[in-house]
């Protein structure tokens, strides 16, 4: 599935660009185009091209900051579809238990500004988000735990995570290599399979019309 890759939007730049980020592009070349994407229409929340793209995600990549200013950059997946948009300005997930070092939750405890980045690789699309993270306790949050619940995933959810969007952008497909996941390529020899199985079908009853002929 392609997605649309949408111009950069003007409350981006207001985080990314910072004054030594400026400067390096004036010093590279590339400060006069960014300074005129600048003035683009302020987005304000995820349209439905983001929307879909974030629904049919398996995994993102969260960066966190620790006390000690080291960022953390941690892999996150489970089924197509665990990070879920509540609205336009809101996305969440659970937070399933693993190796029990809890280096991001520390860190969002101290330090509750992240960037995720997400990435469709058949299509070479990646999408990028600041936000603004919060850690729920299962059980403070009954209703959320309701949307946010995978009831058939097998793993064990230990708390929620909400990110509140503060600016997107859509990142250069350039160097995304496809890789494609096993689902994906069973989606894309099912028609095959099933021709082939057909035609397997269709030759074991000719096979036995003959056989019956030759009697």
């Amino acid at each position: 599935m392609q997605f649309e890759i949408i111009c950069m939007a003007k409350n981006y730049p207001e985080i990314a660009f910072t004054s030594p980020v400026k400067e390096f592009q004036e010093k590279l070349g590339s400060r006069t185009n960014y300074a005129r994407m600048e003035i683009d229409t302020y987005v304000d929340g995820l349209t439905e091209n983001e929307i879909e793209f974030i629904a049919r995600r398996d995994s993102f990549y969260m960066a966190s900051f620790g006390e000690n200013e080291f960022p953390y950059i941690q892999h996150r997946g489970g089924p197509k579809g665990f990070l879920k948009v509540l609205d336009s300005k809101r996305i969440g997930c659970m937070d399933f238990r693993g190796n029990m070092q809890y280096i991001s939750v520390g860190n969002i405890a101290t330090n509750n500004n992240v960037s995720l980045i997400m990435v469709d690789y058949p299509a070479g699309a990646r999408l990028k988000i600041y936000a603004k993270a919060t850690i729920i306790e299962l059980k403070d949050d009954p209703e959320l735990y309701q949307l946010l619940d995978l009831y058939e995933y097998k793993f064990r959810p230990e708390r929620m995570m909400l990110f509140d969007i503060q600016a997107y952008d859509w990142n250069c497909p350039q160097h995304i290599i496809q890789r494609y996941t096993l689902e994906d390529i069973e989606e894309a020899f099912a028609a095959q399979r099933d021709q082939i199985t057909k035609l397997e079908t269709e030759i074991k009853r000719l096979k036995a019309k003959i056989n019956d002929q030759v009697k």
